[in-house]
């Protein structure tokens, strides 16, 4: 992997790592698809166990891709503001973002689909759910824009950069 170059900015404490990674709600999926022409897209996920799951429909261009190319990047990035300086090139921007280089692996176990879909509904529509959702149920719902089923993919990280450039009250425009 190659290294960051602004070392300044890097962040290693894996505690505030995974605690941002936890809370925020949207990362940017990036992949290449076979002739390497490249797609982002921002995405809806959860952080659980060390991993990143993403879900969606069950066809569509990112399923594509993915059936191809495995080989993913996912960016999960807050800015904080403008820091400002006399010198105005070296006004900055206060920010915290990871990246993460890995796989994303359709997840088939109907078992972990269901408990990784439930905790997608938790966290996006908390107390929605009155019980966790059954690989039953996760097994026969049929989306009414394609009738294929939910896919949810699985992010083990091969690798996890992360950069911070703390706020600073006194200079924040």
């Amino acid at each position: 992997m190659e290294e960051i170059s602004y070392t300044a900015r890097i962040c290693s404490d894996e505690r505030k790592i995974n605690s941002f990674l936890t809370e925020k709600r949207v990362g940017v999926l990036g992949m290449c698809d076979k002739e390497g022409k490249p797609y982002s897209i921002p995405v809806n996920y959860i952080y659980e166990d060390g991993k990143i799951y993403i879900h969606g429909m069950g066809s569509g261009k990112k399923n594509n891709i993915l059936k191809e190319k495995s080989s993913v990047c996912f960016t999960v990035f807050q800015e904080f503001g403008t820091v400002k300086d006399s010198v105005p090139c070296k006004c900055d921007t206060s920010y915290f973002s990871v990246v993460i280089f890995g796989k994303a692996i359709l997840v088939e176990d109907l078992e972990e689909k269901a408990r990784v879909l439930t905790l997608i509904a938790e966290k996006f529509v908390p107390g929605f759910l009155k019980n966790p959702l059954s690989k039953e149920f996760v097994s026969k719902y049929r989306s009414s824009r394609d009738n294929n089923t939910t896919a949810v993919y699985c992010i083990s990280p091969e690798d996890i950069t992360a950069k911070e450039n703390p706020i600073d009250m006194e200079n924040m425009v």
